[in-house]
Formats: C-alpha cells, sequence, structure tokens
C-alpha cells in the first residue's frame, strides 16, 4: 500500500481556504447562475479579500469547477490507500465508487441551474480543463499504485476510462428525471469496462511497443 506524506499545517491551511474559495463560488453560482457571480461575493462569502481569491484561482469560474479535482485528489487518496494486494482495477472501481458515495449526487432542485451552468461558455471551458487534469491526477495516481514496471499508457488508459463513466454517468443523471441513477449508472459503466480489461491492456501494451520501436527508428 502506498501512502503520501501528510501535508504540514501551512499547507493544510492552504488547502481549507482554498476548499472554503471553492465551496462558496459553487453555492453561490447554483443560487445566482454564473452570470450574477462576483470574484467580490465569493471573497465576501468567506471572509476573505479578492486579492485573496487571486492567490488561489484564475477567475470565478476555475472557482467554480475545481470541485471536479478536488474530488478526484480524493479518489487519489482511496486508492493510494487501497489493500496491496488488491488488482488493481479493482481497486481503482472500489476507490472511485466509494468517494462518489461519500461525495453524494447532487440535489435534485439544483438541476436546472447546473444544466444552465453547463452551457455558460467560460464554465463549460473551465469544465474541459478540469476534466484534462482530474485525468492526469488520476493516471499518476494508478501509475503510483501499480509500482515498478507500471504502464504510463495503460495507467492514462485506465484513468480515462474512469473519467468517461463518471461523465457519462453524470450527464445520464441530468437528463433524467429521477433523482436516483448517477451511482448505479456510474457503477455499472465501470464494470462493463472491467470486463473487457484484457482486450484493452492487450491494445494498451501493443501500442507501447509500437511507440517504442518508432522512437528507436
Amino acid at each position: 500500500m502506498s501512502t503520501a506524506p501528510m501535508p504540514g499545517l501551512r499547507e493544510r491551511k492552504k488547502q481549507a481556504a482554498r476548499r472554503s474559495l471553492a465551496e462558496a463560488a459553487l453555492r453561490l453560482a447554483l443560487e445566482r447562475g454564473p452570470d450574477q457571480l462576483r470574484v467580490e461575493d465569493i471573497a465576501h462569502e468567506v471572509g476573505v479579500s479578492p486579492r485573496t481569491f487571486n492567490n488561489y484561482f484564475s477567475s470565478k469560474e476555475e472557482a467554480v469547477c475545481s470541485f471536479i479535482v478536488d474530488q478526484q485528489e480524493r479518489v487519489r487518496e482511496a486508492l493510494l490507500a487501497r489493500p496491496a494486494h488488491e488488482p488493481l482495477w479493482d481497486a481503482v472501481i472500489t476507490a472511485a465508487v466509494e468517494r462518489q458515495v461519500a461525495e453524494g449526487t447532487p440535489r435534485r432542485e439544483d438541476v436546472w441551474r447546473i444544466r444552465e451552468m453547463m452551457h455558460h461558455a467560460g464554465l463549460f471551458g473551465e469544465m474541459l480543463r478540469a476534466h484534462v487534469t482530474v485525468e492526469r491526477v488520476l493516471a499518476t495516481a494508478i501509475a503510483e499504485r501499480a509500482g515498478d514496471g507500471a504502464n504510463p499508457l495503460h495507467a492514462r488508459m485506465l484513468a480515462g476510462i474512469v473519467q468517461s463513466a463518471a461523465r457519462i454517468a453524470f450527464h445520464t443523471w441530468l437528463n433524467s428525471d429521477t433523482a436516483e441513477g448517477y451511482l448505479s449508472a456510474f457503477t455499472e459503466l465501470l464494470r462493463e469496462a472491467q470486463a473487457g480489461m484484457p482486450a484493452l491492456t492487450a491494445v494498451a501494451a501493443h501500442t507501447a511497443v509500437a511507440d517504442r520501436s518508432a522512437a528507436a527508428s
């Protein structure tokens, strides 16, 4: 089992401040809509100055979407805490599902606001950037969990599968008429991916060999 060193007090305070700003940004965006959200409002909600806000985020859109990356950081921690003898893909699925259960699903009454936010150009672009960061964070954790000899391409593929499953499940839930369904859809997609994992792993390994051969020629 691999564990990351505990951050110091100063770093934990910075993480807490960033998290408070992110939570305030998302809450206010849901309440008012993204166009009515101002950096000054977010900072005031937490009791800091706009300058302090700018120490953590480059824009209000980044603050609103930062929960995506923060959630994946917690998946990373859960993955690295899984038993060392557990097969890699089982550990990835268990960590991802456990964290999703802990995070919970957004309130159903917020759905129309979330739909509106998904069509906001600034937020949509920031969400795409957040998803790229998320995949990189999880791929690094998977490679670390796999240990020596880990295939970086394989790690990126697994991370991409988890992220795609989360995104598809979320959009399916967002466009449904029921409050349930996100977690079950997420788990089902991951399990279906697991069933096809031997073939996917073979493809990744073949691609890696081809890339190395091309680089050597």
